[in-house]
């Protein structure tokens, strides 16, 4: 059988949850227009897919060796995965919006009060997908200001950016003022990488040589590959006023 990357790979494909264009290519919410988009809530249909997530997250747990206490996922996408694998594990589950709430107890982590905190325990982070990387990481630092210890975050599926691996390494800044770093590394683990993805999309015969090259291409060059190619970026209505 298949290693779970593949797999998902496949599940990912099969099930237009990742999708790879190259003419026309996909314009993504930045407006940059790349080859290559992902949308891990269509994985929600398939009883199937979110168990095999799950299982991909347990692997690796425990080929790592990784200690928790609770599971926390990422606001939206990452609370179905995050669910199904806290309930697999038989554990408690937070999950961490992008800014606290401005009613209430303004909580940003779900799940507890705002007030206790986390208390010390060890939290794993599960995300969707990693883009830049930047609220992936946010998330991260939010657990540890609410006195949980997160160093490690399982993610769906990573870009495999270098502004991302730096970011988690806490070499560059996370947020848009770029002043916050993180203190200590936190270790990212896709069970679905790039490079995996394409080597299956072509094996299988979902893209060519041709588009093969193009997709690595991409990847060296993501922001300015569309512009290269005829494909400026297309600028919202609130960046022309």
């Amino acid at each position: 059988m298949a290693g779970y990357s593949e797999r998902i790979a496949l599940a990912a494909l099969e099930g237009k949850a990742i999708e790879l264009r190259t003419d026309p290519p996909v314009v993504w919410a930045s407006g940059y227009r790349m080859p290559i988009y992902n949308d891990n809530r269509l994985f929600l249909r398939s009883a199937g897919s979110r168990l095999l997530i799950a299982e991909a997250f347990v692997d690796s747990l425990q080929r790592l060796q990784i200690d928790y206490d609770l599971i926390a996922g990422t606001s939206t996408a990452g609370i179905s995965p995050a669910t199904t694998l806290a309930d697999k594990l038989g554990c408690g589950l937070v999950y961490v919006r992008d800014k606290p709430k401005d009613h209430g107890l303004r909580n940003q982590i779900e799940g507890i009060r705002a007030e206790d905190g986390l208390e010390g325990r060890t939290v794993i982070l599960i995300e969707d997908l990693v883009s830049t990387g930047g609220s992936s990481v946010a998330a991260v630092q939010a657990i540890r200001d609410a006195g949980g210890v997160c160093n490690h975050c399982l993610s769906i599926f990573t870009y495999g950016f270098d502004k991302a691996d730096k970011m988690f390494a806490g070499v560059e800044p996370f947020d848009k003022e770029e002043t916050k770093k993180l203190e200590t590394p936190c270790v990212l683990t896709p069970s679905l990488d790039y490079d995996t993805l394409i080597s299956i999309a072509k094996d299988t015969g979902y893209i060519d040589e041709v588009q093969a090259k193009l997709l690595a291409e991409w990847r060296k060059d993501p922001f300015g590959w569309g512009e290269k190619r005829g494909y400026p970026r297309v600028v919202s209505k609130v960046e022309k006023k």
